[in-house]
């Protein structure tokens, strides 16, 4: 018998894909998505799918208990630069979220607990090239001090109650399914739509602005390796540094150019310049490589010229 799997927030731009890939590997009937609102067509078709507030403990454990779930991916999330405009919000739904799953799970009811982290809980302070699992974290976001208290929580959870959750500090994600979320990394998904559509792109991040970056089919990978993982092999129970590549917008704009000679693109930072600046350019994952075997598989190049050819089949496929 195969285990049941509870995604809260599987609307999302990874909680969507992450869904599909575990009912592919799991089996449809054994992955249940969950969100506050419907998703896209694939999802809502591809499996069983509840109606759930992630700040409803009540309504958490109810759908746990009706599909006898083992293992829980809280994806459910207001990110970085929503998360600005809305302070209070962010620090409620981001914290009591993780406290509702974790205290599920002190009960005995669930197994495992998957829970993002992300580069957010790094800060202005921190060394900014090849920052290092442990350091100087002192973040300036709500997301980002709601993120760093969760990775302490997770800690503390561990170590107190021998809970099972595990984490990965998620880079800028680039997915050519699903739309941006609100984050400040969604600039390099916004410009391959743009690249496609009219030839053209403005940027709110400056053209030097490096960032870590990481293309879906890795992180949705290196979430079902680590929550695949021996237990004994997870030392790490805050959350893993996890890197796939780093570039600006300069860059890949310069990439898309490869595929598209006339794609142009210029720079008008917002307000989305300062939180850019307050994360790492670069990080070192060495402690997941060593601890349970991750390894990147897409870089700049490989990721412009899959996302180019995937957007247009996508494109053909909506015209028909």
């Amino acid at each position: 018998m195969g285990k049941n799997i509870l995604i809260i927030g599987a609307c999302g731009q990874i909680g969507t894909e992450l869904t599909l890939k575990l009912r592919e590997l799991n089996g449809a009937r054994n992955v249940i998505a969950s969100d506050i609102r419907e998703g896209n067509k694939e999802l809502m078709q591809s499996g069983p799918f509840e109606l759930i507030n992630a700040m409803d403990y009540n309504s958490i454990l109810g759908i746990i208990e009706k599909y006898k779930v083992s293992d829980v991916y809280l994806m459910a999330a207001m990110l970085s630069a929503t998360g600005e405009k809305f302070p209070e919000k962010a620090w409620e739904l981001n914290m009591n979220s993780l406290f509702n799953v974790l205290n599920i799970a002190k009960e005995g009811i669930i197994k495992k607990v998957f829970w993002p982290s992300s580069i957010a809980v790094f800060g202005p302070t921190t060394p900014k090239e090849n920052t290092p699992q442990e350091t100087i974290m002192e973040p300036s976001t709500v997301y980002g001090i709601s993120k760093q208290t969760g990775e302490r929580w997770c800690e503390y959870y561990f170590n107190k109650y021998g809970i099972d959750v595990r984490s990965i500090r998620y880079p800028g994600i680039i997915s050519w399914k699903t739309d941006p979320g609100g984050g400040t990394t969604d600039y390099a998904v916004e410009i391959f739509h743009a690249a496609k559509e009219k030839q053209r792109y403005t940027s709110f991040l400056r053209q030097d602005t490096h960032l870590p970056m990481m293309y879906m089919p890795d992180a949705i990978r290196a979430t079902i390796e680590l929550m695949e993982a021996p237990a004994e092999k997870i030392k790490v129970r805050t959350s893993y540094n996890l890197s796939g590549m780093s570039f600006s917008p300069a860059e890949i704009g310069d990439e898309i150019k490869k595929h598209i000679p006339d794609f142009e693109c210029e720079f008008r930072p917002d307000e989305r310049q300062a939180i850019a600046d307050s994360w790492p350019r670069s990080l070192d994952d060495s402690v997941a490589r060593e601890e349970w075997g991750w390894q990147p598989r897409y870089d700049l190049a490989r990721m412009t010229s899959d996302m180019l050819a995937k957007l247009s089949a996508r494109q053909q496929a909506e015209t028909f």
